[in-house]
């Protein structure tokens, strides 16, 4: 994703890891359907990383007159760059 910081393997990612790429799917506003497939999560986890990053109000959900769009905040593109910065001294 961005600058290598997502390296695309399969293996055992962490909670941070999976709350940044959570992070870099939204930042320009998804659908949850579509943070759930581009960040390879299952339903519940989904709904549990989606809780816990608007509970930091690192994420936001914008309703529209149709449907939930869900978009990284400012405070949660800081994160994003500081574990892609963290990612890299790594």
């Amino acid at each position: 994703m961005v600058d290598g910081s997502f390296d695309g393997s399969r293996k055992r990612r962490d909670r941070s890891g999976i709350m940044a790429e959570i992070l870099e799917v939204a930042r320009d506003g998804v659908l949850k359907t579509q943070i759930m497939y581009r960040a390879n999560l299952s339903f519940a986890q989904l709904n549990e990383y989606l809780s816990l990053l608007s509970d930091l109000n690192l994420l936001e959900a914008v309703n529209t007159s149709k449907r939930t769009i869900y978009k990284t905040t400012e405070k949660g593109l800081r994160y994003l760059q500081s574990y892609i910065e963290i990612r890299k001294m790594l």
